[in-house]
């Protein structure tokens, strides 16, 4: 089974430097065309399965990359991004004085630390594989299957099908606008393509 991961396309509150979890955030015009690009790059891939973050930017994101195709697509709050809580739509200078011991705490130690009123890093982690698992019972009859979620959920995603530590999602960064490829093999998964802005054409493999 081989994995398509994008990334939705630029938001407003990605434009402004907020932490967008779970908040609305609309695609900026430059995220609606991204999300176009995608569309483009994509057109020859023969998806069979799809599933998508709640989220709406996902959601929109997906369904401009799979139009004019007849493919469902399965939503999942599991694919959803980190949510923030009480920082949700809120910059980093807004935070240092607005919940200055929190926000210090959790800039400390990012992984037990936990946003106010938010979800943390362990129980976003445990989120991310049940996606795992989820991707195990579809293995054996789906052949490419359409990702479309988040930064931290794809970095994340990435790193533990590749049975890194949760912590080495740092080393994949998903840029908006582009593809990700991944293998899934019976015991392993081999990363075979990160944030690719070329054509897929059917002769490759």
């Amino acid at each position: 089974m081989r994995l398509w991961l994008i990334r939705h396309g630029e938001t407003e509150a990605n434009v402004a430097g907020l932490y967008s979890g779970h908040a609305p955030t609309p695609l900026t015009p430059k995220g609606l065309a991204q999300a176009q690009t995608l569309r483009e790059l994509l057109h020859a891939v023969p998806f069979d399965y799809v599933l998508c973050s709640e989220l709406e930017r996902a959601q929109q994101t997906a369904a401009c990359v799979l139009e004019s195709r007849n493919l469902a697509i399965h939503t999942t709050s599991l694919l959803s991004e980190m949510f923030f809580g009480d920082w949700e739509m809120r910059h980093h200078r807004d935070l240092m004085l607005e919940d200055p011991e929190s926000y210090a705490a959790w800039c400390s130690d990012w992984q037990n630390a936990i946003p106010t009123n938010g979800e943390g890093f362990q129980a976003f982690s445990a989120r991310i594989e049940q996606v795992i698992a989820l991707l195990a019972g579809i293995k054996q009859t789906q052949n490419n299957v359409l990702i479309a979620s988040h930064q931290g959920v794809l970095s994340l995603l990435i790193a533990r099908l590749l049975q890194m530590p949760a912590t080495s999602l740092w080393h994949f960064r998903v840029d908006h606008g582009c593809w990700s490829a991944i293998d899934i093999h019976e015991d392993f998964a081999t990363l075979r393509v990160l944030n690719s802005r070329a054509v897929w054409r059917p002769d490759e493999t």
